[in-house]
């Protein structure tokens, strides 16, 4: 009489190695994708990157026939308190990509000043949505001299201060 318990070992045998390479693959797959934590930095310094340059713009006086007193569009906006021309630059200055898509940016836009009692008053002034806390907002800062402004009505420094974020 012939032994045929063979088979099952060769079964067993074949079923183990299709589970280690099944295995294998899901962990080379799975090892392919690592993101690493430097990779989060990167997003947040291009768009702080982008808005400090946006705001070096409409910080930087024009040179038109006009503008004869150096002023610059970021110092008018603050002295004058119209402040629905910054949020239109300043978006305009963000989703500007030469072509590609627009940029889903949103920011949160105060300056700060120092009150006749010296004390420290920060004015929000613009803003496209008001943060929820779900967001990851990066912070862009510029000081800015101005004439007059609601803390003061003489000449001082204030800061103005961005908060940004993508959608």
């Amino acid at each position: 009489m012939k032994n045929t318990d063979g088979g099952q070992l060769y079964t067993i045998e074949g079923f183990a190695a299709g589970l280690i390479m099944v295995i294998t693959a899901y962990l080379v797959v799975n090892a392919t994708s690592i993101y690493t934590a430097g990779d989060t930095h990167i997003n947040d310094m291009q768009l702080e990157t982008l808005g400090s340059d946006a705001l070096t713009v409409m910080g930087t006086p024009m040179n038109t026939t006009e503008n004869v007193d150096d002023t610059n569009t970021l110092q008018s906006i603050l002295e004058s308190g119209n402040y629905d021309v910054f949020r239109t630059k300043f978006l305009e200055l963000l989703n500007t990509t030469g072509g590609g898509r627009k940029q889903d940016i949103q920011f949160n836009a105060s300056y700060s000043c120092r009150n006749s009692d010296d004390s420290i008053k920060t004015v929000p002034f613009s803003a496209t949505r008001n943060l929820t806390g779900g967001e990851h907002p990066v912070r862009v800062t510029k000081w800015v001299i101005v004439d007059q402004s609601s803390c003061k009505n003489q000449k001082q420094a204030v800061l103005v201060e961005v908060l940004l974020w993508r959608d």
